[in-house]
Protein backbone atom coordinates (compact mmCIF):
# COMPACT_ATOMS: atom_id res chain seq x y z
CA UNK A 1 0.00 0.00 0.00
CA UNK A 2 3.19 2.49 1.48
CA UNK A 3 4.24 1.74 -2.19
CA UNK A 4 1.53 2.54 -4.01
CA UNK A 5 1.45 6.28 -2.06
CA UNK A 6 5.00 6.84 -2.61
CA UNK A 7 4.15 6.10 -6.70
CA UNK A 8 1.27 8.58 -6.40
CA UNK A 9 3.41 10.95 -5.05
CA UNK A 10 6.16 10.94 -7.19
CA UNK A 11 3.62 11.39 -9.86
CA UNK A 12 2.15 14.20 -8.79
CA UNK A 13 6.02 15.91 -8.12
CA UNK A 14 7.02 15.04 -11.25
CA UNK A 15 4.03 16.73 -12.90
CA UNK A 16 4.47 19.40 -10.91
CA UNK A 17 7.53 20.23 -11.58
CA UNK A 18 6.86 20.08 -15.29
CA UNK A 19 4.28 22.81 -14.63
CA UNK A 20 6.50 24.96 -12.87
CA UNK A 21 8.85 24.70 -15.94
CA UNK A 22 6.00 25.95 -18.07
CA UNK A 23 2.72 26.95 -16.70
CA UNK A 24 0.79 27.64 -20.04
CA UNK A 25 0.88 23.64 -20.91
CA UNK A 26 -2.41 22.92 -21.72
CA UNK A 27 -4.22 20.13 -19.04
CA UNK A 28 -4.07 17.72 -22.05
CA UNK A 29 -0.26 17.25 -21.77
CA UNK A 30 -0.05 17.35 -18.18
CA UNK A 31 -2.62 14.16 -18.03
CA UNK A 32 -0.52 12.28 -20.88
CA UNK A 33 3.00 12.76 -18.71
CA UNK A 34 1.26 11.83 -15.79
CA UNK A 35 -0.76 8.64 -17.64
CA UNK A 36 2.36 7.85 -19.31
CA UNK A 37 4.23 7.48 -15.75
CA UNK A 38 1.37 4.98 -13.91
CA UNK A 39 1.60 3.19 -17.00
CA UNK A 40 5.22 2.27 -16.06
CA UNK A 41 3.96 1.33 -12.20
CA UNK A 42 4.86 -2.26 -11.64
CA UNK A 43 2.14 -4.50 -12.47
CA UNK A 44 1.20 -5.50 -8.71
CA UNK A 45 0.40 -2.20 -7.62
CA UNK A 46 -2.54 -2.10 -9.97
CA UNK A 47 -5.58 -4.39 -8.06
CA UNK A 48 -6.11 -7.23 -10.39
CA UNK A 49 -10.12 -6.08 -9.91
CA UNK A 50 -9.08 -2.79 -11.96
CA UNK A 51 -7.24 -5.26 -14.30
CA UNK A 52 -10.17 -7.63 -15.26
CA UNK A 53 -12.24 -4.57 -15.72
CA UNK A 54 -10.18 -3.03 -18.05
CA UNK A 55 -9.89 -6.15 -20.23
CA UNK A 56 -13.21 -7.14 -20.13
CA UNK A 57 -13.95 -4.24 -21.54
CA UNK A 58 -11.73 -4.47 -24.51
CA UNK A 59 -12.82 -8.29 -24.91
CA UNK A 60 -16.17 -7.36 -25.35
CA UNK A 61 -17.39 -6.77 -28.86
CA UNK A 62 -20.50 -7.04 -30.60
CA UNK A 63 -20.65 -10.18 -32.67
CA UNK A 64 -20.26 -9.47 -36.83
CA UNK A 65 -23.80 -11.14 -37.55
CA UNK A 66 -26.21 -9.30 -34.63
CA UNK A 67 -29.98 -10.47 -33.53
CA UNK A 68 -32.83 -8.45 -34.68
CA UNK A 69 -35.67 -10.10 -33.08
CA UNK A 70 -35.85 -12.52 -29.95
CA UNK A 71 -39.07 -14.07 -28.98
CA UNK A 72 -38.92 -15.25 -25.14
CA UNK A 73 -41.43 -17.49 -22.91
CA UNK A 74 -43.17 -19.10 -21.01
CA UNK A 75 -42.82 -18.57 -17.75
CA UNK A 76 -43.67 -14.57 -15.87
CA UNK A 77 -45.11 -13.31 -13.09
CA UNK A 78 -44.44 -10.41 -10.06
CA UNK A 79 -41.82 -10.80 -8.29
CA UNK A 80 -42.05 -9.77 -4.14
CA UNK A 81 -38.80 -9.24 -2.21
CA UNK A 82 -38.14 -8.86 0.72
CA UNK A 83 -35.59 -10.13 3.48
CA UNK A 84 -36.25 -13.75 4.63
CA UNK A 85 -35.91 -13.65 7.79
CA UNK A 86 -38.23 -10.82 8.47
CA UNK A 87 -40.83 -11.94 6.95
CA UNK A 88 -40.85 -14.99 8.89
CA UNK A 89 -40.28 -13.31 12.29
CA UNK A 90 -43.08 -11.33 10.95
CA UNK A 91 -44.94 -14.78 10.27
CA UNK A 92 -44.19 -15.51 13.77
CA UNK A 93 -41.63 -18.33 13.10
CA UNK A 94 -38.13 -18.64 15.55
CA UNK A 95 -35.17 -20.33 13.69
CA UNK A 96 -34.30 -23.87 13.72
CA UNK A 97 -32.87 -26.66 12.23
CA UNK A 98 -33.02 -26.88 8.78
CA UNK A 99 -34.30 -29.87 6.62
CA UNK A 100 -35.17 -29.56 2.70
CA UNK A 101 -38.95 -30.13 1.24
CA UNK A 102 -39.12 -30.53 -2.15
CA UNK A 103 -42.52 -29.26 -2.13
CA UNK A 104 -44.04 -26.77 0.90
CA UNK A 105 -46.94 -27.89 2.68
CA UNK A 106 -46.98 -25.56 5.51
CA UNK A 107 -45.15 -22.25 7.07
CA UNK A 108 -43.22 -24.98 8.85
CA UNK A 109 -41.94 -26.80 5.80
CA UNK A 110 -41.02 -23.08 4.34
CA UNK A 111 -39.17 -22.49 7.84
CA UNK A 112 -37.48 -24.87 7.71
CA UNK A 113 -36.13 -25.10 3.93
CA UNK A 114 -35.41 -21.40 3.69
CA UNK A 115 -33.34 -22.19 7.30
CA UNK A 116 -31.32 -25.13 5.37
CA UNK A 117 -30.32 -23.50 2.05
CA UNK A 118 -29.57 -20.19 4.10
CA UNK A 119 -27.25 -21.96 6.23
CA UNK A 120 -25.79 -23.75 2.83
CA UNK A 121 -25.37 -20.05 1.36
CA UNK A 122 -27.33 -21.73 -1.72
CA UNK A 123 -30.26 -20.58 -4.35
CA UNK A 124 -33.28 -22.65 -4.51
CA UNK A 125 -36.94 -22.83 -5.23
CA UNK A 126 -40.17 -24.37 -4.40
CA UNK A 127 -43.77 -25.02 -5.10
CA UNK A 128 -46.34 -24.16 -2.18
CA UNK A 129 -49.24 -26.92 -2.43
CA UNK A 130 -51.70 -24.78 0.11
CA UNK A 131 -53.69 -22.14 -1.54
CA UNK A 132 -55.17 -20.67 1.20
CA UNK A 133 -51.39 -20.33 3.14
CA UNK A 134 -49.74 -18.94 0.28
CA UNK A 135 -52.66 -15.81 0.04
CA UNK A 136 -52.04 -15.12 3.35
CA UNK A 137 -48.25 -14.76 3.24
CA UNK A 138 -48.16 -12.98 -0.05
CA UNK A 139 -50.18 -10.46 1.48
CA UNK A 140 -47.77 -10.31 5.07
CA UNK A 141 -44.98 -10.34 2.37
CA UNK A 142 -46.62 -7.39 0.15
CA UNK A 143 -47.90 -5.35 2.85
CA UNK A 144 -44.01 -5.36 4.63
CA UNK A 145 -41.82 -2.30 4.55
CA UNK A 146 -39.63 -1.69 2.64
CA UNK A 147 -40.85 -5.00 -0.10
CA UNK A 148 -40.45 -4.83 -3.46
CA UNK A 149 -42.00 -5.57 -6.35
CA UNK A 150 -40.43 -6.29 -9.90
CA UNK A 151 -40.80 -8.32 -13.35
CA UNK A 152 -40.41 -12.01 -12.17
CA UNK A 153 -40.18 -15.41 -13.93
CA UNK A 154 -37.00 -16.34 -16.00
CA UNK A 155 -38.59 -15.84 -19.02
CA UNK A 156 -39.99 -11.77 -18.25
CA UNK A 157 -36.41 -11.36 -16.46
CA UNK A 158 -34.66 -12.30 -19.72
CA UNK A 159 -37.06 -10.33 -22.11
CA UNK A 160 -36.66 -7.06 -19.95
CA UNK A 161 -32.68 -7.39 -20.10
CA UNK A 162 -32.77 -7.92 -24.17
CA UNK A 163 -35.63 -5.33 -24.21
CA UNK A 164 -32.75 -2.92 -22.92
CA UNK A 165 -31.01 -2.91 -26.19
CA UNK A 166 -32.70 -0.72 -28.32
CA UNK A 167 -32.12 -1.99 -31.50
CA UNK A 168 -34.22 -5.38 -31.04
CA UNK A 169 -37.43 -6.10 -31.12
CA UNK A 170 -38.56 -8.46 -27.89
CA UNK A 171 -41.71 -10.56 -27.73
CA UNK A 172 -42.23 -11.99 -24.55
CA UNK A 173 -45.35 -14.60 -23.66
CA UNK A 174 -46.30 -15.50 -20.29
CA UNK A 175 -49.66 -15.34 -17.80
CA UNK A 176 -48.90 -11.70 -17.76
CA UNK A 177 -51.63 -9.78 -15.33
CA UNK A 178 -52.28 -6.28 -14.88
CA UNK A 179 -49.07 -5.24 -12.73
CA UNK A 180 -47.03 -7.20 -14.74
CA UNK A 181 -47.73 -5.53 -17.87
CA UNK A 182 -47.29 -2.09 -16.27
CA UNK A 183 -43.61 -3.07 -14.96
CA UNK A 184 -42.73 -4.60 -18.03
CA UNK A 185 -40.37 -2.29 -20.64
CA UNK A 186 -42.35 -0.07 -23.04
CA UNK A 187 -40.64 -1.96 -26.41
CA UNK A 188 -41.77 -5.66 -25.20
CA UNK A 189 -44.48 -6.90 -27.24
CA UNK A 190 -46.99 -9.05 -25.38
CA UNK A 191 -49.39 -10.96 -27.74
CA UNK A 192 -52.93 -10.28 -26.52
CA UNK A 193 -53.93 -13.68 -26.31
CA UNK A 194 -50.92 -13.36 -22.94
CA UNK A 195 -52.76 -11.28 -20.87
CA UNK A 196 -54.79 -12.40 -18.38
CA UNK A 197 -57.21 -10.94 -15.51
CA UNK A 198 -55.16 -11.43 -12.51
CA UNK A 199 -51.15 -11.97 -11.76
CA UNK A 200 -49.17 -14.68 -10.33
CA UNK A 201 -47.12 -13.85 -7.55
CA UNK A 202 -43.89 -15.32 -6.42
CA UNK A 203 -42.14 -14.67 -2.80
CA UNK A 204 -38.04 -13.81 -3.11
CA UNK A 205 -36.68 -14.06 0.13
CA UNK A 206 -33.39 -12.53 0.34
CA UNK A 207 -30.54 -12.74 2.67
CA UNK A 208 -26.87 -10.85 3.12
CA UNK A 209 -23.27 -12.84 3.54
CA UNK A 210 -23.10 -13.24 7.07
CA UNK A 211 -26.61 -12.56 8.22
CA UNK A 212 -27.30 -14.30 11.31
CA UNK A 213 -30.81 -15.78 12.11
CA UNK A 214 -30.77 -17.99 15.53
CA UNK A 215 -27.73 -20.28 15.32
CA UNK A 216 -27.72 -19.74 11.59
CA UNK A 217 -24.97 -17.53 9.85
CA UNK A 218 -25.57 -17.22 6.02
CA UNK A 219 -21.81 -17.79 4.01
CA UNK A 220 -22.74 -15.59 1.20
CA UNK A 221 -25.66 -13.71 0.14
CA UNK A 222 -28.59 -15.47 -2.13
CA UNK A 223 -32.21 -16.07 -2.25
CA UNK A 224 -35.32 -18.90 -1.54
CA UNK A 225 -38.12 -18.46 -3.83
CA UNK A 226 -41.56 -20.01 -3.03
CA UNK A 227 -44.93 -19.86 -4.77
CA UNK A 228 -48.60 -21.31 -5.36
CA UNK A 229 -48.04 -20.46 -9.05
CA UNK A 230 -50.77 -22.33 -11.27
CA UNK A 231 -50.67 -20.64 -14.42
CA UNK A 232 -46.86 -21.04 -14.94
CA UNK A 233 -47.04 -24.20 -13.10
CA UNK A 234 -49.06 -25.80 -15.95
CA UNK A 235 -47.22 -23.76 -19.07
CA UNK A 236 -50.46 -22.43 -19.81
CA UNK A 237 -49.20 -19.73 -22.63
CA UNK A 238 -46.52 -22.46 -24.23
CA UNK A 239 -48.69 -23.00 -27.33
CA UNK A 240 -49.98 -19.27 -27.74
CA UNK A 241 -45.97 -18.82 -27.45
CA UNK A 242 -45.40 -21.19 -30.30
CA UNK A 243 -48.23 -20.41 -32.47
CA UNK A 244 -47.18 -16.24 -32.29
CA UNK A 245 -43.76 -17.23 -33.51
CA UNK A 246 -45.25 -17.31 -37.27
CA UNK A 247 -46.26 -13.48 -37.15
CA UNK A 248 -42.71 -12.47 -34.85
CA UNK A 249 -40.59 -14.43 -37.47
CA UNK A 250 -37.80 -14.49 -34.53
CA UNK A 251 -34.41 -15.40 -35.40
CA UNK A 252 -33.77 -16.29 -31.56
CA UNK A 253 -36.12 -18.40 -29.39
CA UNK A 254 -35.33 -18.08 -25.29
CA UNK A 255 -37.53 -20.67 -23.70
CA UNK A 256 -37.88 -21.08 -19.86
CA UNK A 257 -40.35 -22.13 -17.35
CA UNK A 258 -40.00 -26.00 -17.93
CA UNK A 259 -39.39 -26.38 -14.15
CA UNK A 260 -42.51 -25.37 -13.24
CA UNK A 261 -44.33 -28.12 -13.92
CA UNK A 262 -42.53 -30.00 -11.11
CA UNK A 263 -45.46 -29.26 -9.01
CA UNK A 264 -47.88 -31.19 -11.20
CA UNK A 265 -49.04 -35.37 -10.51
CA UNK A 266 -46.42 -37.85 -12.49
CA UNK A 267 -49.29 -37.84 -15.00
CA UNK A 268 -50.09 -34.79 -16.05
CA UNK A 269 -46.29 -33.63 -15.80
CA UNK A 270 -45.85 -36.36 -18.33
CA UNK A 271 -48.45 -35.71 -20.38
CA UNK A 272 -47.69 -31.59 -20.15
CA UNK A 273 -43.71 -32.45 -21.20
CA UNK A 274 -44.60 -34.52 -23.91
CA UNK A 275 -46.95 -32.10 -25.38
CA UNK A 276 -44.41 -29.39 -24.62
CA UNK A 277 -41.74 -31.27 -26.82
CA UNK A 278 -44.04 -31.17 -29.84
CA UNK A 279 -44.85 -27.16 -29.66
CA UNK A 280 -40.91 -26.62 -29.34
CA UNK A 281 -40.45 -29.36 -32.61
CA UNK A 282 -42.94 -26.74 -34.33
CA UNK A 283 -40.21 -24.10 -34.46
CA UNK A 284 -38.31 -23.48 -37.42
CA UNK A 285 -34.94 -25.61 -37.46
CA UNK A 286 -33.03 -22.56 -38.41
CA UNK A 287 -33.87 -20.28 -35.52
CA UNK A 288 -31.69 -21.56 -32.30
CA UNK A 289 -33.73 -22.05 -28.97
CA UNK A 290 -31.88 -21.46 -25.41
CA UNK A 291 -33.70 -23.71 -22.87
CA UNK A 292 -33.03 -21.77 -19.36
CA UNK A 293 -32.87 -24.49 -16.85
CA UNK A 294 -34.05 -23.47 -12.91
CA UNK A 295 -34.27 -25.09 -9.53
CA UNK A 296 -35.72 -28.79 -9.69
CA UNK A 297 -36.12 -31.51 -6.79
CA UNK A 298 -37.52 -34.43 -8.77
CA UNK A 299 -35.20 -36.35 -10.36
CA UNK A 300 -37.82 -38.11 -12.82
CA UNK A 301 -38.82 -34.66 -14.34
CA UNK A 302 -35.18 -33.56 -14.88
CA UNK A 303 -34.25 -37.00 -16.22
CA UNK A 304 -37.50 -37.09 -18.69
CA UNK A 305 -36.11 -33.18 -19.95
CA UNK A 306 -33.00 -34.86 -20.91
CA UNK A 307 -34.13 -38.36 -22.08
CA UNK A 308 -37.47 -37.11 -24.12
CA UNK A 309 -36.43 -35.53 -26.69
CA UNK A 310 -36.20 -31.63 -25.41
CA UNK A 311 -32.50 -31.54 -25.24
CA UNK A 312 -31.86 -32.41 -28.36
CA UNK A 313 -34.26 -29.68 -29.62
CA UNK A 314 -32.31 -27.18 -28.22
CA UNK A 315 -29.53 -25.63 -29.39
CA UNK A 316 -27.90 -23.69 -26.06
CA UNK A 317 -28.81 -24.26 -22.41
CA UNK A 318 -28.24 -21.77 -19.65
CA UNK A 319 -28.27 -23.29 -15.91
CA UNK A 320 -25.94 -22.61 -12.72
CA UNK A 321 -24.22 -24.94 -10.54
CA UNK A 322 -26.73 -26.61 -8.00
CA UNK A 323 -28.85 -27.37 -11.85
CA UNK A 324 -25.47 -28.89 -13.37
CA UNK A 325 -25.35 -31.00 -10.35
CA UNK A 326 -28.75 -32.24 -10.14
CA UNK A 327 -28.63 -32.68 -13.93
CA UNK A 328 -25.32 -35.34 -13.68
CA UNK A 329 -27.17 -37.02 -10.50
CA UNK A 330 -30.48 -37.78 -12.73
CA UNK A 331 -28.42 -39.12 -15.65
CA UNK A 332 -26.08 -40.53 -13.71
CA UNK A 333 -23.31 -38.76 -15.53
CA UNK A 334 -19.88 -37.44 -13.93
CA UNK A 335 -19.10 -36.77 -10.23
CA UNK A 336 -22.93 -37.87 -9.36
CA UNK A 337 -22.04 -39.16 -6.23
CA UNK A 338 -20.99 -35.71 -5.50
CA UNK A 339 -23.95 -34.33 -2.23
CA UNK A 340 -23.15 -31.11 -2.77
CA UNK A 341 -20.11 -28.94 -3.70
CA UNK A 342 -17.98 -28.11 -1.44
CA UNK A 343 -17.55 -24.17 -1.39
CA UNK A 344 -16.56 -23.19 -5.35
CA UNK A 345 -17.75 -25.76 -7.72
CA UNK A 346 -13.97 -27.52 -8.66
CA UNK A 347 -13.22 -26.24 -12.10
CA UNK A 348 -12.45 -29.65 -13.43
CA UNK A 349 -15.60 -31.09 -11.90
CA UNK A 350 -17.88 -28.90 -13.50
CA UNK A 351 -15.79 -29.15 -17.12
CA UNK A 352 -16.17 -32.92 -16.97
CA UNK A 353 -19.65 -32.18 -16.69
CA UNK A 354 -20.23 -29.69 -19.75
CA UNK A 355 -18.10 -32.07 -22.00
CA UNK A 356 -20.17 -35.39 -21.23
CA UNK A 357 -23.08 -33.64 -21.66
CA UNK A 358 -22.48 -32.26 -25.19
CA UNK A 359 -20.88 -35.73 -26.09
CA UNK A 360 -23.96 -37.98 -24.68
CA UNK A 361 -26.55 -35.37 -25.77
CA UNK A 362 -25.32 -33.00 -28.14
CA UNK A 363 -24.28 -32.71 -31.60
CA UNK A 364 -21.99 -35.53 -32.63
CA UNK A 365 -21.74 -36.69 -36.40
CA UNK A 366 -23.55 -40.03 -34.82
CA UNK A 367 -26.38 -37.96 -33.35
CA UNK A 368 -28.74 -35.31 -34.64
CA UNK A 369 -29.09 -33.54 -31.76
CA UNK A 370 -29.36 -29.50 -32.01
CA UNK A 371 -27.37 -28.88 -28.29
CA UNK A 372 -24.35 -26.93 -29.36
CA UNK A 373 -23.89 -24.62 -25.96
CA UNK A 374 -24.09 -24.81 -22.48
CA UNK A 375 -23.57 -21.31 -20.19
CA UNK A 376 -22.70 -22.34 -16.68
CA UNK A 377 -22.84 -19.92 -14.76
CA UNK A 378 -22.11 -19.63 -10.51
CA UNK A 379 -21.03 -16.94 -8.06
CA UNK A 380 -16.83 -17.02 -8.56
CA UNK A 381 -17.08 -17.82 -12.47
CA UNK A 382 -18.34 -18.67 -16.03
CA UNK A 383 -17.71 -21.10 -18.46
CA UNK A 384 -19.50 -20.95 -21.99
CA UNK A 385 -18.79 -24.72 -23.82
CA UNK A 386 -19.62 -24.65 -27.28
CA UNK A 387 -19.53 -27.59 -29.92
CA UNK A 388 -16.88 -26.22 -32.23
CA UNK A 389 -18.11 -24.61 -35.71
CA UNK A 390 -21.43 -23.69 -33.89
CA UNK A 391 -20.90 -20.92 -32.10
CA UNK A 392 -18.90 -17.69 -32.24
CA UNK A 393 -17.96 -14.52 -30.27
CA UNK A 394 -17.20 -16.28 -27.08
CA UNK A 395 -14.65 -14.48 -25.40
CA UNK A 396 -16.89 -11.97 -25.47
CA UNK A 397 -20.15 -13.68 -24.76
CA UNK A 398 -18.60 -15.27 -21.47
CA UNK A 399 -16.84 -12.10 -20.52
CA UNK A 400 -20.54 -9.81 -20.79
CA UNK A 401 -22.09 -12.30 -18.66
CA UNK A 402 -19.82 -11.96 -16.21
CA UNK A 403 -19.85 -8.33 -16.31
CA UNK A 404 -23.05 -7.62 -16.06
CA UNK A 405 -22.77 -10.60 -12.66
CA UNK A 406 -21.05 -7.84 -11.39
CA UNK A 407 -22.74 -4.49 -12.43
CA UNK A 408 -26.53 -5.92 -11.42
CA UNK A 409 -26.28 -6.84 -8.40
CA UNK A 410 -24.16 -3.74 -7.10
CA UNK A 411 -26.40 -1.85 -8.71
CA UNK A 412 -24.31 -0.22 -10.90
CA UNK A 413 -23.63 0.97 -14.65
CA UNK A 414 -20.23 -0.04 -14.98
CA UNK A 415 -17.65 -2.30 -12.71
CA UNK A 416 -16.87 -0.84 -9.45
CA UNK A 417 -14.29 -1.96 -8.66
CA UNK A 418 -13.82 -0.64 -5.00
CA UNK A 419 -17.44 -2.58 -4.30
CA UNK A 420 -16.04 -5.82 -5.95
CA UNK A 421 -13.87 -8.72 -5.30
CA UNK A 422 -12.28 -12.54 -6.96
CA UNK A 423 -13.59 -15.26 -5.23
CA UNK A 424 -12.51 -17.34 -8.27
CA UNK A 425 -9.32 -20.27 -7.45
CA UNK A 426 -6.09 -18.46 -8.67
CA UNK A 427 -5.47 -21.39 -10.71
CA UNK A 428 -7.41 -24.87 -11.78
CA UNK A 429 -7.21 -28.03 -13.55
CA UNK A 430 -9.46 -28.09 -16.54
CA UNK A 431 -10.45 -31.42 -16.23
CA UNK A 432 -10.37 -34.33 -13.62
CA UNK A 433 -11.26 -37.14 -15.76
CA UNK A 434 -8.76 -37.49 -18.16
CA UNK A 435 -5.65 -35.41 -19.60
CA UNK A 436 -5.88 -31.77 -18.09
CA UNK A 437 -3.83 -29.08 -17.92
CA UNK A 438 -3.26 -26.39 -14.76
CA UNK A 439 -4.40 -22.86 -15.59
CA UNK A 440 -3.28 -19.85 -13.51
CA UNK A 441 -5.56 -16.50 -12.77
CA UNK A 442 -4.17 -14.14 -15.07
CA UNK A 443 -6.38 -10.62 -14.48
CA UNK A 444 -5.38 -8.61 -17.68
CA UNK A 445 -6.11 -11.55 -19.68
CA UNK A 446 -9.35 -12.77 -17.43
CA UNK A 447 -10.57 -15.15 -20.51
CA UNK A 448 -9.47 -18.69 -20.49
CA UNK A 449 -9.64 -20.88 -23.59
CA UNK A 450 -9.19 -24.66 -23.64
CA UNK A 451 -10.36 -27.88 -25.80
CA UNK A 452 -10.99 -31.60 -25.77
CA UNK A 453 -12.75 -33.64 -28.52
CA UNK A 454 -14.21 -30.90 -30.95
CA UNK A 455 -15.49 -28.39 -28.04
CA UNK A 456 -14.26 -25.86 -26.79
CA UNK A 457 -14.47 -23.95 -23.24
CA UNK A 458 -14.48 -20.62 -22.45
CA UNK A 459 -14.05 -19.34 -18.70
CA UNK A 460 -13.92 -16.00 -17.04
CA UNK A 461 -13.94 -15.22 -13.12
CA UNK A 462 -16.66 -12.96 -11.64
CA UNK A 463 -15.70 -9.90 -9.30
CA UNK A 464 -18.38 -10.47 -7.24
CA UNK A 465 -20.20 -7.67 -5.68
CA UNK A 466 -19.36 -7.16 -1.86
CA UNK A 467 -22.82 -6.03 -0.62
CA UNK A 468 -25.21 -6.87 -3.36
CA UNK A 469 -28.06 -4.72 -3.29
CA UNK A 470 -30.50 -7.39 -5.52
CA UNK A 471 -29.74 -11.12 -6.23
CA UNK A 472 -32.81 -12.38 -7.87
CA UNK A 473 -32.73 -12.41 -11.96
CA UNK A 474 -28.92 -12.46 -11.91
CA UNK A 475 -28.25 -15.88 -13.55
CA UNK A 476 -31.35 -14.58 -16.25
CA UNK A 477 -29.58 -11.53 -16.67
CA UNK A 478 -25.98 -13.83 -17.43
CA UNK A 479 -27.87 -15.89 -19.89
CA UNK A 480 -29.40 -12.79 -21.58
CA UNK A 481 -26.21 -10.74 -22.13
CA UNK A 482 -24.14 -13.73 -22.97
CA UNK A 483 -26.62 -14.55 -26.09
CA UNK A 484 -26.61 -11.35 -26.94
CA UNK A 485 -23.29 -11.42 -27.54
CA UNK A 486 -23.17 -14.67 -29.11
CA UNK A 487 -22.86 -15.21 -32.67
CA UNK A 488 -24.90 -18.79 -34.18
CA UNK A 489 -24.08 -20.54 -37.22
CA UNK A 490 -26.55 -23.02 -38.53
CA UNK A 491 -24.17 -24.70 -40.69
Amino acid sequence: MWQKSVCVALVALATGYVFLLDPDLPDSVLEYISASFLYQLPGDLVSPESSMAAAWDSLIIQPAKQWSRVAVGVNACVDVILSGVKLLQALGLDSGAGRDHSVLHSVTDLKEAFAHFMGKGAAAERFFSEGESFQHIAQVASEYPGAQLYVGGNAALIGQKIAMHPDLKVLLCGPIGPKLHELLDENIIVPPESMQELDEFHLILEYQAGEEWGQLRAPNANRFIFSHDLSNGAMNMLEVFVSSLEEFQPDLVVLSGLHMIEGQNKEVRQKRLLEAVAAISDIPTDVPVHLELASMTDPDLMSEIIHQQVFPLVDSIGLNEQELLFLTQAAAGPHASLSSWDGIPDVGAVSDILFWILKEHGRTPEKASDLTRIHFHTLAYHILATVDSYWGNQAAAVAAGARVAGTQACATETIDTSRVFLKAPREFATFRIGQSTVIALNPSEPVSEWHRDGISFHYTPVLVCRDPLRTVGLGDAISAEGLLYSEFSSQ
